[in-house]
């Protein structure tokens, strides 16, 4: 008989990354992106057709969450230094990336192109994640940080669709669909949600009807060649007012986290590492070091220039948490690999890449410059 190992391999390591994170006070996220490189260049397990959707879904699930979060008023009040901000972190990557591609690299438009899309993004998820961990998804800088990020994933979003998707009727169909989901998400979530008869059951229905969205979000984007992160990051914008109205709601967004953080965004960030093939890395050491540093650099220096003349407080925490790549960048990584626009090899360079900003700079940030003291966290 055969047995699959790799959920007993997928739960040790959910578990095992808990409890590191537990004890040295490193982002589970983190930790989870590690261990998937870890086993899968030790154990050569690569990420199975269920475990691919279910990472795809959660990548969309934690994208909503983010947006969930995002404080509407605050994001208009900081709207100049969030777009700023946001623009900075994606277009001046974009192109740094691209001409280091395309003249440097020798590697052809198309796959320059991928490459400067996959490595402006800032990883929504990683953000998000953080800001949750540390409790900092409240306060001011964090929701200032959320908005920045789905500002520089916005224009990552334009910039991937604008470039790559050939436009048809399903590409039509997806818009569509797409509007009118985020439009009923707005103006009749409130019916779930303040039921009388769904309220505290068992069966969680007011989870399965948010399920429900990003499913049809997943499948029209997927027919119509699109991507589901951006809708699902405006449907959880519109639908955050929905999770403060009422203490059942908030109640939800608790039970949704809940569910997001104990078993599907693992399997994210795991299958992220899993992908990563440091043999095809090490051939192309070079590359690897090159595309690093200069999207790294060109990331730091854009926010930094931004936030130091736009925010008071936290600006090498902001630039840092900015400067992590992960989410949208898989996305786009993937697209380009499965299009023919770039081939194994760069597809693990760019990936690589992704995790390593994704690790590096939330450390960093993490140790040496987190916003608060812990007093001051107990005051927010």
């Amino acid at each position: 008989m055969y047995a699959d190992i790799s959920p007993l391999i997928l739960g040790f390591i959910i578990l095992f990354a808990s409890l590191i994170s537990l004890r040295f006070g490193i982002s589970v996220a983190i930790l989870e992106i590690i261990f998937g490189v870890i086993v899968g260049n030790i154990f050569n397990i690569s990420p199975e057709g269920w475990m691919i959707y279910i990472s795809s879904f959660g990548g969309i699930f934690l994208t909503f969450l983010a947006g969930a979060e995002t404080d509407i008023k605050l994001m208009r009040s900081k709207f100049k230094e969030s777009f700023l901000i946001g623009l900075a972190s994606f277009l001046i990557p974009f192109i740094t990336v691209f001409l280091f591609s395309y003249y440097l690299a020798n590697w052809s438009l198309l796959a320059s192109l991928i490459a400067g899309v996959t490595l402006s993004e800032t990883a929504v998820a990683v953000v998000y994640f953080v800001l949750i961990e540390t409790d900092l998804a409240n306060t001011e800088i964090g929701k200032t940080i959320m908005a920045a990020t789905f500002m520089t994933n916005m224009g990552t979003a334009i910039a991937l669709s604008v470039l790559f998707v050939n436009f048809n009727l399903y590409t039509l169909i997806f818009l569509i669909v797409s509007f009118l989901v985020i439009l009923f998400g707005y103006k009749y979530s409130r019916l779930i949600f303040d039921n009388v008869r769904f309220k505290n059951k068992v069966i969680e229905p007011e989870i399965k009807y948010v399920f429900l969205l990003l499913l049809v979000f997943m499948f029209f984007a997927q027919l119509g060649g699109g991507q589901a992160i951006l809708p699902a990051f405006i449907l959880g914008i519109f639908m955050s007012q929905h999770f403060v109205e009422s203490k059942e709601s908030i109640e939800v967004k608790k039970r949704l986290k809940t569910v997001a953080f104990a078993f599907i965004t693992p399997i994210f960030f795991i299958v992220g590492g899993l992908k990563v093939s440091l043999a095809l890395i090490a051939m192309a050491l070079p590359s690897f070091i090159g595309l690093l540093v200069v999207r790294q650099l060109s990331k730091l220096t854009g926010v930094y220039l931004v936030t130091r003349k736009y925010l008071d407080t936290a600006q090498t925490y902001t630039t840092l948490l900015m400067s992590t790549g992960l989410t949208f960048g898989l996305i786009a990584s993937v697209f380009g690999l499965n299009a023919g626009y770039i081939d194994q090899i760069q597809y693990s360079l760019l990936t690589g890449v992704l995790i390593t900003s994704a690790v590096i700079p939330t450390l960093i940030a993490q140790k040496w410059f987190f916003p608060f003291h812990q007093e001051d966290m107990l005051d927010q």
